[in-house]
């Protein structure tokens, strides 16, 4: 397994690559391959630029990505853009505080077909915040098979303080 910082932009079309794979297969079968290689690209360059990124990298033995994770430590003032927004408004401020505001944000978190079943996906969360105190991560709840490798490994979902919302937020155990 690789780490990378900023460096990982020099691997950015081959994460992109990666990224649209797992992202436009089922349960994401309804997202456009070419929108979503060009949100990623754009938002892959802009997330290395933060404090604390991080990104790991496994590769199958012919090479290829197998799996991958992004992430870093989420600043405060909490941002209200992309999902933000819905985790304030479902675990309230004084959560967001205590649970995330400083805690590691599991950005992306993706296996290709390939390698799924190898226990990678733990792997790449293991690794990311074994020594990291407090993580976070988002998963669409839609997304069945992601929610139930979640609770499976032990992270836990906050008691929500809000209305219900399309992402479940989930917090390391």
């Amino acid at each position: 397994m690789q780490t990378y910082g900023r460096d990982i932009l020099d691997i950015a079309d081959e994460l992109t690559e990666a990224y649209v794979e797992v992202f436009t297969a089922p349960p994401f079968e309804h997202r456009d391959p070419e929108e979503t290689r060009t949100a990623f690209g754009k938002r892959l360059g802009f997330d290395a630029q933060r404090d604390g990124f991080q990104a790991w990298i496994e590769r199958s033995k012919d090479g290829r990505i197998a799996g991958f994770l992004t992430g870093w430590t989420t600043p405060g003032p909490f941002r209200t853009d992309r999902a933000y927004g819905k985790v304030l408004e479902r675990l309230g401020a004084e959560q967001v505080e205590e649970l995330l505001i400083g805690a590691f944000e599991v950005d992306e978190l993706g296996v290709l077909q390939h390698a799924r079943g190898t226990g990678l996906a733990r792997r790449l969360l293991d690794t990311a915040t074994r020594e990291r105190g407090r993580a976070w991560l988002l998963a669409w709840s839609q997304n069945h098979d992601a929610l139930a490798f979640y609770r499976h490994i032990g992270w836990q979902e906050p008691k929500p303080k809000g209305p219900e919302t399309d992402i479940i937020v989930f917090t390391t155990p």
